[in-house]
């Protein structure tokens, strides 16, 4: 085991990767829940989705786990999977197997750009300064999540964010969940992410947020399995009818941006905290981390779960120690292993995540002190990023108006040649996106 994954080459231990291996799962169970929320208003079962929910999830995180040997997991995302829900009934006539074939096509496209050394050149191309202000951003973005998913952040009266309810089942939750969690590393206690998540679970039982599970065990279902190639109701297929509509085809390329780059910053987050980001910035196995989150969008698509993309909760596990692949491989096989017991699972809220997510964030606050922030044709980009990521709750959104501003500002000082072709390519498609999103 110590010779397949490197585990005390890189100072982890199998009880280490184990336990960030469950801590991650953790962080990322509401997936199980949420998902078939978002998706069964396009019509899909719900209980098909949970359990391919599942099954997508956990084979797509052991294959990152073998072939990429580091701590990042993955699943349907949020937020695509809310716009394959209204695409389908604005875009593809009501038939989701058109939805989801317009997600296998973004995926084996970004496949071909990371078979091609696009993606990976794009990584390379982006200055040191923006690489440290995408891991700002990303932390900003996650303590975010988890303050919004514990009603402590929610929509003020009469502003944009305000103070939740302080006596809201749920704020007392996620306050109990980040307090005992900060708690427990003052103490240097191992697992605090984990325990925090455990105490903050119990602790919502007599407070109502922690459902109790009517059922133990979800019956196996993979009926959404295959939706990209089924016969819609004119007799087509799926996918065909996507590469023959332009329109579908422009929703690929924005599907396709956001899968881009959101997987490019969480990498960025995770590599940071498990010890894989070099001094110049650079992600170690990009390559194969790349190429196994863009078979896993297309995998999304095969399943009927909307895009598997890299969560950015991965950043927990790698908190909490995760060093290798191994603990990936523990978050997928608890994944697949969810499949007959979702009931169970989906009891973990997300309000209980809260103080894993906010101390991650507080964790990676630390690279704001490497941006030079005298320097406006650095400082401004950088902070461009790291406020665009939260305010517009979008890691390629964020990255975008950074990547943006920073070629305009290089014109504007006369120092255009210096930024490197790859850089302008992604500003103007950055600016595509903008326009056609």
């Amino acid at each position: 085991m110590d010779r397949i994954f490197h585990i005390t080459e890189r100072g982890s231990s199998l009880a280490t990767e184990i336990r960030a291996g469950v801590t991650t799962f953790l962080a990322m169970a509401y997936i199980i829940a949420v998902n078939p929320a978002v998706l069964s208003a396009a019509g899909i079962d719900s209980e098909a989705l949970a359990c391919a929910t599942c099954v997508g999830a956990g084979i797509m995180t052991i294959c990152m786990g073998v072939f990429s040997n580091r701590p990042l997991a993955c699943a349907s995302g949020l937020g695509i999977n809310a716009m394959v829900a209204g695409i389908t009934t604005t875009l593809c006539g009501g038939d989701w197997h058109v939805a989801m074939g317009v997600i296998f096509l973004e995926g084996i496209v970004i496949l071909l750009l990371v078979v091609c050394g696009l993606r990976e050149a794009i990584m390379d191309a982006i200055p040191v300064v923006l690489r440290h202000a995408i891991s700002v951003g990303l932390g900003l973005f996650i303590a975010m999540i988890g303050l919004t998913d514990a009603g402590i952040i929610t929509a003020g009266n009469g502003t944009l964010v305000g103070l939740g309810d302080v006596a809201s089942p749920t704020f007392i939750v996620g306050v109990i969940s980040t307090v005992v969690t900060v708690a427990l590393a003052c103490a240097d206690v191992r697992g605090a992410l984990l325990i925090g998540i455990a105490v903050a679970v119990v602790a919502g039982i007599p407070l109502g947020v922690t459902p109790i599970p009517t059922s133990l065990v979800a019956k196996l279902d993979l009926s959404t399995f295959g939706a990209p190639f089924a016969a819609t109701s004119d007799g087509s297929i799926a996918f065909v009818k996507v590469l023959t509509d332009p329109t579908l085809l422009v929703v690929a390329f924005s599907l396709l941006m956001s899968d881009f780059f959101d997987t490019m910053g969480t990498a960025m987050a995770v590599a940071k905290q498990g010890k894989f980001l070099t001094e110049d910035g650079e992600v170690e196995n990009i390559r194969e981390i790349l190429l196994v989150d863009s078979a896993a969008a297309a995998a999304g698509g095969l399943f009927g779960v909307s895009s598997i993309t890299t969560f950015v909760e991965s950043t927990s596990g790698a908190a909490d120690g995760g060093r290798t692949g191994l603990a990936s491989i523990v978050t997928g096989l608890l994944f697949v292993l969810t499949a007959f017991f979702s009931p169970v699972v989906a009891c973990v809220s997300s309000a209980a995540t809260c103080g894993a997510l906010v101390y991650v964030g507080y964790l990676m606050m630390s690279e704001v002190t490497e941006i030079d922030w005298s320097d406006i044709s650095e400082g401004f980009p950088a902070f461009m990023i790291a406020a665009g990521v939260p305010f517009a709750y979008s890691i390629s959104a964020g990255i975008g108006l950074g990547f943006i501003s920073y070629v305009v500002i290089a014109v504007f000082k006369h120092e255009a040649k210096e930024v490197k072709p790859l850089m302008w390519v992604a500003a103007v498609a950055f600016l595509v996106y903008f326009f056609v999103s």
